[in-house]
C-alpha cells in the first residue's frame, strides 16, 4: 500500500484555507500518520477535495480522461445508454454514477435524439412502474425525468418520481423553463437540473424548494451556450434564477451538461467546462467559498456519496492540487498542478 505525505499545503476545509499543513494519502483513503510516506513538498499550493461535476453526458473513454485532467474525480452522468455503455465507464477515473436511460415525453427534442430507445418515451402514468423497475435492474444510481412543456403530464412526472423513491432512488428532473420548474417541484424531485431560459424563477417556488430540501444544478455553462453563443436571449433569466435560488437557501450544485457529441453547434467540453461553470456561478452571486462547496461537499452530500467531498481522515483520497487561492479567485481552480483519485496520481 502506497503512502504519500503532502507537506506545506493549504487545505480547503469547507470554509476557507488552513495554514500550511501535511495531508497523508494512505492508500486509497486519507490518513494521519506520515511515517514511511513519500514526501511531496507542495510549497504553499492549495489542496481541494476532488471536484465533482454534477451533470455530464458520457460518450467515450476520452471524456473520462478530459474530466480527470481538470481535477474531476467524480462525474454524475445524466443520460447514457445502453446498459453496456454505462457499465464500460464504471470502475475507472473519474468514479461515475449514472441515471442510465431517462424518462421523456413523446415528440420533443429529446425523443428525437439519435438512437433514443422507444422505452424511454412515456405517455401515461401507468408506465412509470415498469420503466423505473427496468432502470433499477440495470443499475441506475438515480432516476431522471425530462420535463419539456406538457409532453409529460404532471401525473406521469409524479408517478416516475414516486416509483423511484419507492425503490430508494434519488430523482433528477430536467427543467429549463419556469413551468417545468413548477412541475418538477410539485412532483418532489430531489434534484432539479438547469434553470429557466424563458423567465426568472419566482421566489415562492424557490422557497418551496428550500423547505422541501430540493437542490438545483443550474448548468449555467450550457444555458450560456444555448443563448449567447446562438445569439439568442435568455441567459439573464438563467443567471437571475440562480440568484433567486441561492437567496432562498436552495443548495446549488456545480454541473455543466458537458457533452462531446460533434452534432452540437455549441459544445460544452468535458473537464474545462466545470471551471467555466464555477466562474458563472460566482457571477450569479455565489461567494468563492460557496462555489467551491458547489463542486465538492454539496454534490457528495446530495447524491449520497459520504466518502468524498472533503479533505478529512478516512475519506477517499480524491484530491486536486492547484496554484493560487480559489477562496478569493474562482479561476484558480483551473490551475491544476496534480490530481489524485483514490490515492493514485491520475493527472
Amino acid at each position: 500500500m502506497t503512502k504519500t505525505a503532502l507537506t506545506g499545503v493549504r487545505v480547503f476545509d469547507g470554509a476557507g484555507l488552513t495554514e500550511p499543513t501535511t495531508v497523508v494519502l494512505d492508500g486509497a483513503v486519507l490518513g494521519t500518520d506520515p511515517a514511511g510516506a513519500e514526501v511531496v513538498d507542495c510549497a504553499g499550493a492549495t489542496l481541494l477535495p476532488g471536484l465533482i461535476d454534477a451533470h455530464v453526458h458520457l460518450r467515450t473513454p476520452d471524456d473520462l480522461a478530459a474530466l480527470a485532467a481538470h481535477g474531476i474525480t467524480t462525474a454524475l452522468d445524466m443520460a447514457c445508454w445502453p446498459r453496456e455503455q454505462v457499465d464500460s465507464f464504471r470502475g475507472r477515473v473519474p468514479d461515475i454514477r449514472s441515471a442510465g436511460l431517462p424518462a421523456i415525453g413523446p415528440g420533443g427534442n429529446h425523443a428525437k435524439l439519435p438512437g433514443m430507445p422507444a422505452e424511454a418515451i412515456l405517455t401515461a402514468p401507468g408506465q412509470a412502474a415498469e420503466f423505473v423497475a427496468r432502470r433499477v435492474a440495470e443499475g441506475s444510481d438515480y432516476l431522471k425525468v425530462v420535463i419539456e412543456g406538457d409532453l409529460l403530464g404532471q401525473a406521469t412526472i409524479d408517478a416516475v418520481v414516486a416509483e423511484a423513491k419507492a425503490h430508494g432512488k434519488r430523482t433528477v428532473a430536467h427543467a429549463s423553463s419556469v413551468d417545468a420548474y413548477h412541475r418538477a417541484v410539485q412532483a418532489g424531485a430531489d434534484v432539479v437540473t438547469h434553470v429557466p431560459r424563458d423567465g426568472v424563477l419566482d421566489t415562492e417556488t424557490a422557497a418551496r424548494m428550500a423547505e422541501r430540501g430540493q437542490v438545483a444544478v443550474p448548468t449555467l455553462t450550457m444555458m450560456a451556450a444555448l443563448t449567447t453563443k446562438l445569439g439568442a436571449e435568455g441567459y439573464e433569466f438563467s443567471r437571475e434564477s440562480v440568484a433567486v435560488l441561492h437567496a432562498a437557501g436552495v443548495p446549488i450544485l456545480a454541473g455543466t451538461d458537458a457533452f462531446s457529441a460533434p452534432m452540437l453547434p455549441f459544445p460544452v467540453v468535458p473537464g474545462s467546462s466545470l471551471h467555466e461553470e464555477l466562474g458563472l456561478l460566482a457571477g450569479a452571486g455565489l461567494s468563492e467559498v460557496d462555489v467551491l462547496r458547489a463542486a465538492t461537499e454539496l454534490p457528495a452530500r446530495h447524491f449520497g456519496l459520504p466518502d468524498r467531498g472533503a479533505v478529512r481522515e478516512g475519506l477517499r483520497a480524491d484530491l486536486v492540487l492547484v496554484d493560487g487561492d480559489p477562496t478569493r479567485d474562482s479561476t484558480a481552480t483551473a490551475k491544476v498542478r496534480r490530481v489524485w483519485a483514490a490515492g493514485e496520481v491520475v493527472a
